[in-house]
């Protein structure tokens, strides 16, 4: 028992170093036996271990990935369809509209010019959200450990999570001033089907760390941000999000850079009524 639990444990440390990889690759060759060989799974090993932690094939989730980071891109950046094909791994931008038309129905140059088309949800506008205008800041990056979570936003076990990078912590005497709850949130629930959400649940670490397990350790962007304070209900996010993308992002003559945007959590829900919870959200800018 305790073998095949050390085993699972590699695997899923293993299965976090590739997810990052890909992240941060995706503009260039992802060849499936290259990746095997950096994850030290024999090729046969390494499809039948990924799609069982993935739920699908690894060939099929770097396509979806290459697929939906384009619909972020057409939606939310003035980038040329060229340009978004190089930057998602297509040598050349037909070979991005067939993928995509197949994907989802509609050619990216539709997608771009009809900005009414739904593809999993429509915008959750709040016309009553009053977000005062974002901190502009550069930030050093920040190394966290954390738990990587498929599915639905709403429903992810965040302080089972948490409970157990805290233990984490505890095991290791990784106690310092300085940690910090996050969450980055890899993938737009207009264009991602809700079981394939991932979401990064994260403690900001000043100490050294080492991945064991399902936990993994990684660096989160440093760079430019554009820093929103939210005060409000968790359930309120999607439309806080949509808001900030739909009308703050297009009048603020601000570039998105392709990372993942992130939250940051400034009291406890357990000690906080829903109304006064702070949530700091990041949006990575040029």
């Amino acid at each position: 028992m305790n073998q095949r639990l050390s085993t699972k444990e590699e695997y899923q440390k293993q299965v976090n170093i590739i997810i990052e990889h890909i992240n941060a690759h995706l503009s260039e060759d992802l060849d499936l036996n290259s990746l095997a060989k950096k994850a030290n799974f024999s090729p046969y090993h390494f499809h039948r271990i990924m799609k069982a932690f993935l739920g699908e094939s690894l060939g099929a989730f770097i396509v979806r990935l290459r697929i939906e980071t384009a619909a972020r891109l057409l939606r939310h950046s003035d980038l040329s369809v060229q340009d978004i094909a190089y930057q998602t791994g297509y040598d050349v931008p037909s070979s991005l509209s067939k993928s995509f038309k197949s994907f989802y129905g509609i050619s990216p140059i539709e997608f771009r010019n009809n900005k009414n088309h739904t593809i999993m949800r429509s915008l959750l506008l709040n016309e009553d959200l009053k977000l005062k205008a974002p901190k502009i800041q550069e930030l050093e990056p920040k190394q966290v450990i954390y738990i990587q979570i498929f599915g639905k936003y709403s429903d992810v076990d965040f302080s089972g999570c948490w409970t157990r990078l805290w233990a984490y912590v505890k095991e290791n005497k990784l106690f310092s001033a300085g940690i910090e709850h996050l969450c980055v949130y890899h993938d737009d629930p207009k264009v991602t089907e809700a079981d394939k959400l991932r979401t990064d649940i994260c403690l900001v670490l000043p100490k050294k760390a080492l991945p064991k397990g399902e936990i993994g350790v990684k660096e989160i962007s440093g760079g430019k941000y554009a820093i929103f304070l939210y005060q409000g209900p968790y359930e309120n996010l999607g439309s806080v999000y949509d808001t900030i993308y739909a009308k703050w992002l297009p009048d603020s003559n601000c570039k998105l850079r392709n990372v993942p945007a992130f939250e940051k959590y400034l009291n406890h829900p357990d000690r906080t009524s829903p109304d006064k919870l702070k949530t700091e959200i990041y949006l990575p800018i040029e």
